[in-house]
């Protein structure tokens, strides 16, 4: 099954920046991505990011504002 790619530059941006601080290619962050998503059964980038989170790989911070 393949995934279609995203078009969101955030997602790209993101890429490099996950490349630049692990010293590997673009393609290779891309490759392992997609190599997690289709072992995890995800099928889209947030899905992906709900996971971690939920696993505690990644935190999230919120701001709450009371007006």
């Amino acid at each position: 099954m393949q995934y279609p790619e995203s078009d969101n530059s955030d997602e790209g941006d993101a890429n490099k920046q996950i490349a630049a601080e692990l010293g590997i290619s673009i393609k290779t962050v891309e490759k392992h991505r997609d190599h997690l998503m289709r072992k995890l059964d995800i099928h889209e980038t947030a899905g992906l990011t709900r996971y971690a989170i939920a696993e505690g790989i990644i935190e999230t911070r919120v701001q709450v504002t009371i007006l």
